[in-house]
């Protein structure tokens, strides 16, 4: 059955339908009468049947279904921007497979550059990426994309490191194979875990840092490690800047949360 994003908060009745969605009504051949499901990002769907498709289009909203489809944990990836159409492609996999929010990062090493209206129109697309992929997904909360920053700026915003992350969240670094002391994901995965058994107030959520094609230079990875991220090892393949963080999200897909 075919879902829809609308602007909320959604509730039971008739509702006119915004310009941008009758024209995806419209390409998905809806006709009054058809039902389709349709999402506010605020947890949960609703049952939804189209009552007219001009001047304006309305939707009868008939009941909420309280679905989610998240991961156990809320990731959010901090990314060096890969170029070209990489990154979009890495936004709507990301969001297919449970990210909570994406950070856009310029780093030392980054191809893709941007400041100002350019970063902010960029940010605006990836967001509408987003919101495309949860449509399509079956995902019923939309991550944030947020304002690009670059990696220093970025580690200045965090909450100063002491051992733990004062919101309750792990921080690990994406390291590449040739990193030594980097922990495999699951003996990583596996101390994570057993510091949420120990700690019942954590929140269960994880802060992964990327970097962009060629990784991170030595002396951002080391401003990475004193700001609390513990280098994580996806394994002996060298991945790409667009494939590592998914590998990340599809791993923790098979973490269960403790109870």
């Amino acid at each position: 059955m075919p879902r829809l994003h609308l602007p909320g908060p959604i509730a039971a009745g008739v509702l006119d339908v915004p310009a941008d969605t009758v024209r995806h009504l419209h390409a998905l051949r809806l006709r009054p009468g058809d039902e389709f499901h349709v999402f506010d990002g605020r947890g949960g769907e609703w049952e939804a049947r189209l009552v007219s498709t001009a001047g304006p289009a309305r939707a009868e909203i008939l009941r909420h279904v309280p679905i989610e489809r998240e991961l156990p944990w809320a990731v959010t990836l901090a990314v060096g921007m890969p170029a070209n159409d990489r990154m979009d492609w890495l936004v709507e996999k990301a969001t297919e497979m449970g990210v909570a929010a994406l950070q856009p990062l310029m780093t030392v090493r980054s191809v893709l550059r941007l400041e100002g209206e350019r970063a902010a129109r960029r940010v605006a697309h990836w967001q509408a990426v987003v919101v495309a992929a949860c449509e399509q997904c079956g995902r019923n909360r939309i991550p944030e994309v947020r304002p690009v920053l670059s990696l220093q700026s970025w580690l200045a915003t965090l909450p100063a490191f002491d051992g733990s992350d004062p919101a309750g969240r792990a921080r690990c670094l994406l390291a590449a194979p040739r990193e030594g002391h980097a922990a495999p994901f699951a003996v990583w995965a596996t101390r994570y875990e057993a510091s949420l058994q120990a700690d019942s107030l954590a929140a269960r959520s994880i802060l992964a840092l990327s970097g962009p094609e060629g990784g991170l230079d030595p002396e951002e990875a080391a401003r990475a490690r004193a700001a609390g991220f513990a280098p994580v090892s996806l394994g002996s393949r060298v991945l790409r800047a667009e494939t590592a963080p998914l590998v990340f999200l599809a791993a923790c897909g098979g973490l269960a949360p403790q109870d």
